[in-house]
């Protein structure tokens, strides 16, 4: 582990989601107790997407923004909102210089799949249509995501690939749940125990599915063709259950003719990035925020 991360293992919160509402009101307390990010310089505005029912998203428009981010929060698809993401959603935009729209999708288990997707999908396709008036270059659009997020994206890249929806020009996706599967995911002390663990894993894939069975749109990793889908961006944590599935999702993509940078980070765990206090959190984050910037001036 590393040893800065380690010291705040501590105050690791543990997270119970044999009660997922009460599990989500603590995610929103938490957030709303974390400093707030500097939004100086760049225009923030709630909108909702119509698409049959209503999905808010937020967008961070920095100056001169070139492209666009499609960005799907975090929280084991049962937390997670616009107010919880907005600090990272904030700093990503404000560290790569690209438009980020910030996508409050449903939760389960009250929304189970494909509900999330839906959502997602939407948003991508919203901001496709209204990209002269994000002023934004519709050529370059991304999607992206961290955990539940980072595996709703890519499941938006597959479906966008099969439906022939709005091109997506680049996939940002740290520590994506990409896997529903507990025999493909890692072990070791810390992945059981940091991050929700096995455990956490399993129950909120329960909460994710409901009463649906995995496909590749749910668990991207099960999808069997991955060629034709834009170049990627995979972080990884160490001590994380999806690190040996986010590695290998990575190898697949390269092996399907897909551009792909992977970074494991050392010594991390599941949703470490949220310490900004380490330095290599600060580092994690900037390699997002690196990758996508590159992305959007190619």
């Amino acid at each position: 582990m590393d040893p800065e991360l380690e010291a705040f293992i501590p105050l690791v919160p543990h997270v119970d989601l044999t009660d997922p509402v009460t599990e989500r009101k603590k995610y929103a307390e938490r957030a709303a107790a974390a400093p707030p990010p500097d939004t100086a310089d760049m225009e923030i505005e709630d909108r909702v997407v119509p698409a049959g029912f209503d999905v808010p998203v937020r967008v961070y428009r920095p100056r001169r923004a070139r492209g666009a981010l499609v960005w799907l929060h975090g929280g084991s698809w049962v937390m997670g909102d616009l107010d919880t993401e907005h600090p990272w959603a904030a700093r990503i935009a404000a560290a790569s210089g690209a438009t980020v729209v910030s996508v409050g999708y449903r939760l389960a288990p009250e929304h189970p799949f494909p509900a999330a997707l839906d959502d997602a999908y939407a948003a991508l396709t919203w901001t496709a249509e209204q990209a002269a008036a994000l002023g934004v270059d519709p050529a370059r659009i991304a999607v992206g995501g961290h955990s539940a997020g980072g595996a709703i994206a890519a499941a938006v890249a597959l479906r966008a690939r099969d439906e022939r929806g709005p091109r997506i020009h680049f996939q940002l996706l740290n520590e994506p749940g990409l896997d529903d599967r507990p025999e493909n995911w890692s072990r070791g002390h810390y992945a059981e125990t940091l991050g929700g663990g096995r455990a956490h894993m399993a129950a909120a894939w329960r909460h994710c599915l409901g009463p649906a069975t995995a496909t590749p749109y749910a668990a991207p990793a099960r999808a069997t063709d991955l060629s034709g889908l834009p170049p990627a961006y995979i972080a990884a944590a160490e001590h994380c259950p999806y690190r040996d599935v986010d590695i290998a999702y990575a190898q697949r993509l390269l092996r399907a003719g897909v551009p792909v940078e992977l970074h494991q980070w050392p010594g991390t765990f599941h949703g470490s990035l949220a310490i900004q206090a380490a330095e290599v959190s600060r580092r994690q984050l900037a390699g997002l925020a690196a990758a996508l910037r590159r992305a959007m001036a190619g």
